[in-house]
């Protein structure tokens, strides 16, 4: 980020969590790769990553399912699951993901003022930690909660909650970002500030403003700007 638009951060949040794929990250050039390798595989012509973008926040199921247009009820549903998440685990050894634009600069903001921040995803830690190694995120990020941690997942508050745990922080002065309605409902439930990223991988028909989240980021170098918003007496 060029200084010019260097945005100093100054806020009262103590602490930052992020949903993973399509709010810290741009993860879908990965499964754009993998889908079509995958497909390949199976003689059926490529899509196109808008096509793909538009189905990475709802898992791997979904992208079987758009891809081959079939349901988990398919014979070969799971063998097709199965092998498009061992393509996605050997593409992030050279993975071509991304963080959004602005952000890094944020996360090394949030470090020097020693504000912890973290990721609460439905990624399994496989996938998450492989992910975070190869962006030389691990030792940044304080936490990681992934569905092997928790009983439930989002939108379920657990996740949230053993964050805020892990971490020793406090609900009330806690920002949550995620691109779905379940990251704002896990977000309410959770009784952290709800922040939309209506910047990442949003179906054709969301309507963001529906979600009731509590802020909503157009672009993800509005992030800064944002936070410093949120100052409390």
């Amino acid at each position: 980020m060029s200084q010019s638009h260097h945005v100093k951060l100054e806020t009262s949040i103590e602490c930052v969590l992020f949903d993973l794929d399509g709010t810290l990250i741009d993860t879908a050039p990965d499964f754009t790769l993998v889908v079509n390798k995958l497909l390949a595989e199976h003689n059926k012509e490529a899509l196109s990553h808008e096509t793909i973008h538009l189905n990475v926040s709802n898992g791997a199921r979904a992208l079987v399912k758009n891809a081959f247009d079939i349901d988990e009820t398919h014979d070969s549903f799971a063998d097709l699951l199965e092998r498009l998440l061992d393509l996605y685990f050997d593409q992030l050894d050279s993975t071509v993901a991304t963080l959004y634009p602005g952000l890094d600069d944020l996360l090394s903001q949030l470090e020097e003022q020693n504000i912890p921040w973290g990721i609460v995803t439905n990624k399994p830690e496989k996938f998450s930690v492989r992910l975070l190694e190869k962006l030389h995120l691990s030792s940044r990020c304080s936490v990681l909660v992934c569905p092997d941690h928790v009983t439930e997942t989002k939108p379920h508050p657990e996740p949230i909650l053993l964050a805020l745990e892990k971490l020793g922080c406090d609900s009330e002065r806690t920002v949550y970002l995620g691109d779905h309605i379940r990251d704002i409902q896990a977000a309410k439930n959770a009784d952290v500030i709800a922040i939309a990223a209506a910047y990442g991988y949003l179906a054709a028909d969301a309507k963001v403003e529906e979600w009731y989240a509590d802020f909503i980021l157009q672009s993800s170098e509005q992030t800064t700007s944002l936070l410093n918003l949120l100052k409390f007496a």
